[in-house]
């Protein structure tokens, strides 16, 4: 009889440690980083045409989803495509008169009271993931590097100065297109971020002094990744 109990014990074991086995295995084959995320950024301009700046805070606000693909056993490397939507806003010292074509005058920082240019993308991230990450645990260390291409679908230009207010949509000078390199580094929530754009913010435009505005977009803040 005590031979019997312990046949019936060992026997409920093995397959108590068979299925936790099959349990863990299941999580293993199956955990992603599947997340939605919003970033809240400074956005500034690089390769500036002489005498231009920039005075006062220009913010971004960038929201989406993105679909992991891990690429190994562990899954703690990944690929990433996903879909989101971005807004910029860039305050600027370059006062876009509507014309044919747009004049671009670079004033003084005193002479106006706004003037700045909003952009709104549809956007697509391509992402490199490295974690720290497991099956059962949310928080981990990340360092995710990729490329991000955005078409624009609506902008805005304002200036307002003592004598007038010039308010324009949809500037056909900028570029409909815009990409650039990403990163983000951080642990569980809380992430830095950075874009890097890789071509112009305008096509082929110039000032009234002849100097062309290749400027481009460098965004830097924080990126929230959420389950």
């Amino acid at each position: 009889m005590r031979l019997y109990l312990h046949l019936i014990f060992f026997t409920n074991s093995v397959f108590t440690l068979t299925a936790q086995t099959g349990l863990i295995t299941e999580l293993d084959s199956l955990y992603r980083e599947d997340q939605f995320y919003v970033s809240v950024t400074y956005n500034t301009l690089i390769n500036l045409p002489k005498n231009v700046s920039q005075n006062s805070f220009s913010p971004g606000i960038h929201v989406g989803f993105v679909r992991d693909f891990p690429l190994n056993k562990r899954r703690n490397i990944a690929l990433a495509l996903g879909l989101g939507y971005s807004f910029n806003s860039y305050n600027h010292n370059i006062r876009i008169s509507e014309s044919n074509p747009y004049i671009y005058t670079i004033i003084d920082n005193s002479n106006y009271s706004k003037n700045n240019f909003s952009q709104h993308f549809f956007e697509i991230p391509f992402e490199f993931r490295w974690r720290t990450s497991n099956a059962d645990s949310y928080k981990f260390w990340r360092i995710y590097t990729g490329f991000k291409l955005g078409y624009l679908v609506g902008s805005k230009s304002v200036f307002v100065d003592d004598l007038e207010s010039i308010n324009m949509k949809n500037l056909a000078d900028l570029n409909r297109l815009q990409y650039g390199i990403t990163m983000s580094i951080g642990y569980n929530t809380w992430n830095s971020f950075i874009y890097y754009g890789l071509n112009p913010v305008f096509n082929k435009v110039s000032t009234t002094d002849f100097q062309s505005i290749n400027m481009s977009a460098l965004k830097i803040g924080l990126i929230f990744y959420i389950l």
